[in-house]
């Protein structure tokens, strides 16, 4: 049985309690309204290019039209005194003091509209600004909570398809896929509560979500059959519940079957899994449409659902590798051996693969395409996030294949651990790129917040990961391919 040594446990609190400190923080220093606003744009020079020009520009140009409006005048007076006769003298008089008058007018009303104008899309970015830095704790936390989920997500996946391929070499991970998808159930109840603060309007995650928004977008109007609160909220509660259930059943079956005299238990499994791994290619597809690209209710992709699978399935599987690194060196696993960490290496190396694949692919069709729905996703993440944005590929492509190309290095554990922190930083960067534009735009940075929501999660799912590995022995002993794994070399 596995131990949870107190120096872990007493980490993972620790990660909690930072965590949570900030993002207290980061809540607490989100401005509350827009004089707060205006005093950050003040302080950063970024910022302040922003609003004030346009207010600047509009009084230029009202005070230009003045003054070309008394230079006319004064041209009019000078001809008016050259005029002999007293009838024109004074026709052409009443003519100058009327013309120039009329024209007073017209140039107060310019620059009164105008200054209107300017003021009004003054506030209006101000109030914009506003709600992108109201957001940013927001949607640091949902960016860390949904990864941190979907990482659980993806083992489940990874364990599932071992269960109908009847694969031989895995058995003996088992247990420890079983203890990080026990982080499944904690993930989705704190996600489902930031749903439904969502819907109930606490931040601006989902712009679609916002009846005065729907009103006047005639595009998100028309996907309001599907983009509403009700069966959106509907939709989440059934994939949580779907995968939750197989998770807690197929795991009471694995254990039932240490107990079995024969492989009912097994069987049982393996139809369960087939019948999940249906529900689970459907519901992740909807899943990734809901919650991350209705974050841009205007952008769609229909490579999206792979695109986002592939990220979170590579990130499982890395945790696989990283935990049972670390119960080896603890002196837990003793039948995984070289070829077991070598099979999950190469996951690891053949996924960062297929997620570059879908990455260029998506990337390369819509940019070539240049059609303006399509491509201002790309557009926007590469002026404003191109940092973040191509520094997902270098650590999810780049490098995991330059280190793990070299079949040697699939046997090192200080090399996979290594290559395994910098693919789960990187993928947490392209789940960083995928909601953080539509929720903050150019407002963004690594902040507080940010730092704060990795660190809680992290040490949350450090805390009931190991927790409930403690629950149950390491090996399943009467898996029927269990001798095949545990003597699996090649």
């Amino acid at each position: 049985m596995y131990t949870f040594s107190s120096k872990l446990k007493t980490f993972s609190l620790i990660l909690m309690a930072v965590g949570l400190l900030g993002i207290g923080y980061g809540f607490l220093s989100a401005p509350k309204d827009i004089k707060a606003v205006e005093a950050i744009l003040a302080a950063d020079s970024h910022g302040s290019s922003h609003g004030a020009p346009a207010e600047a520009h509009a009084t230029t140009t009202a005070s230009n039209t003045a003054t070309e409006v008394a230079h006319e005048a004064t041209e009019a007076l000078v001809a008016s005194k050259v005029v002999d006769t007293a009838t024109e003298a004074h026709d052409t008089i009443q003519t100058t003091v009327t013309e120039p008058a009329h024209a007073s007018t017209e140039a107060h009303t310019v620059v009164g509209e105008d200054k209107v104008s300017a003021e009004t899309e003054h506030k209006e970015h101000l109030e914009h600004v506003l709600h992108q830095l109201q957001n940013k704790p927001w949607a640091a936390l949902y960016v860390a909570c949904i990864f941190f989920m979907l990482i659980s997500l993806g083992v489940l996946a990874f364990y599932a398809i071992q269960q109908v391929a009847q694969a031989g070499w895995s058995p003996v991970l088992f247990r420890v896929m079983q203890g990080i998808t026990a982080y499944l159930p904690v993930g989705s109840v704190i996600f489902f509560v930031i749903l439904i603060l969502c819907g109930l309007h606490f931040n601006h995650l989902f712009v679609w979500l916002d009846p005065e928004v729907v009103a006047h977008d005639k595009l998100i109007s028309a996907k309001s059959g599907y983009l509403n609160f009700p069966f959106w909220i509907i939709r989440a509660a059934i994939f949580l519940i779907g995968w939750n259930l197989y998770r807690y059943y197929s795991r009471k079956n694995c254990l039932a079957q240490d107990e079995a005299k024969d492989d009912s238990f097994y069987k049982k499994n393996f139809k369960m899994s087939a019948a999940f791994l249906v529900f689970f290619i459907v519901t992740e597809s909807i899943m990734s449409w809901d919650w991350i690209m209705s974050v841009d209710p205007h952008w769609f992709s229909t490579l999206f659902g792979w695109y986002v699978f592939a990220s979170f399935f590579v990130s499982g599987i890395t945790t696989i590798c990283l935990i049972s690194l670390y119960l080896k060196s603890k002196g837990y696993l003793e039948y995984v051996n070289t070829s077991h960490i070598h099979d999950l290496a190469k996951f690891m190396f053949g996924f960062s693969v297929f997620w570059t694949y879908l990455w260029f692919s998506q990337f390369m069709l819509i940019w070539y395409a240049n059609i303006p729905e399509e491509v201002t996703y790309f557009v926007t993440r590469i002026e404003l996030y191109n940092l973040p944005f191509f520094g997902a590929v270098v650590m999810n492509f780049l490098f995991p294949v330059l280190i793990l190309i070299n079949t040697d290095f699939k046997r090192i554990s200080w090399i996979l651990i290594m290559a395994g922190v910098v693919i789960l930083f990187g993928h947490y960067i392209d789940f960083f790129n995928m909601i953080m534009p539509g929720t903050v735009g150019d407002q963004w940075f690594i902040g507080v917040s940010e730092i704060a929501s990795v660190l809680f999660f992290l040490g949350l799912f450090i805390y009931v990961v190991f927790t409930a590995l403690t629950k149950v022995p390491l090996l399943p002993k009467r898996n029927p391919f269990i001798e095949e794994s545990k003597h699996f070399h090649y």
